[in-house]
């Protein structure tokens, strides 16, 4: 049974959910602050948490941040219908996916599941101690680890599900929809920009080469490509 946190100050949506999500059979807590909220996802044993963008005490991106630097724990942003720039902001500082509000229950359930189903195939898929080795880029799948010039690279979830992606399939182009598929869980959809902005973070914690260039190109029309 996945267990749940619901981070949002609006407590009747809060209950709502809630309901829902436990007639699918997830254990869910909820917090009607940022303050609680935070607490109790740094002490742990959730499966995903769902976070609203505007909370009464710190705003949610802030929260985000705070629970990055010591957690992977995937998170849902619950962010204003058409709102792009909490969008962006909250996938830069690590978020795994959004769900615009208002959304319905079946949404946002669709959502969760297609993040705990990808998780769950990634940990199912990779039980051996392979390692993924392009050039100085070193990926351990069944650890989530993974090395980069010899140094660890502090990935997020869905980053590390994007690069693995593209180093699978180093020197060939990766479609946008086969990274959402393979990172999100679920297709792309039309002006997502959501693998854009999760490639622009990896790029930058990549650096780039000594020519300028970034190790991931874009093919315009296409996708991605790792150099390798």
């Amino acid at each position: 049974m996945s267990s749940v946190l619901i981070i949002d100050d609006d407590v009747i949506l809060s209950g709502l959910f809630q309901d829902y999500l436990e007639e699918e059979k997830f254990q869910v807590r909820t917090a009607d602050t940022a303050t609680e909220g935070l607490q109790l996802a740094l002490q742990g044993g959730f499966d995903i948490v769902i976070l609203d963008v505007m909370l009464p005490d710190m705003s949610g991106t802030e929260v985000l941040k705070a629970i990055r630097k010591q957690s992977h724990v995937p998170i849902l942003m619950f962010t204003a219908k058409g709102d792009d720039v909490d969008r962006i902001m909250g996938l830069e500082s690590g978020a795994d996916d959004y769900v615009p509000k208002p959304c319905t229950p079946r949404e946002l359930i669709a959502r969760i599941k297609a993040i705990l189903r990808r998780s769950e195939i990634t940990r199912q898929q990779q039980q051996d101690e392979t390692v993924i080795q392009i050039g100085p880029l070193q990926l351990w799948p069944q650890l989530r680890k993974a090395v980069w010039f010899d140094l660890a690279l502090e990935l997020t979830s869905t980053e590390f599900s994007l690069l693995e992606a593209l180093a699978r399939n180093a020197g060939q182009v990766v479609s946008k929809n086969a990274l959402s598929e393979a990172a999100l869980g679920r297709p792309l959809a039309r002006f997502d920009r959501s693998i854009d902005v999760h490639m622009s973070s990896i790029r930058h914690k990549l650096g780039q080469q000594q020519d300028g260039h970034s190790y991931i190109q874009t093919v315009r029309g296409k996708g991605y490509q790792l150099i390798k």
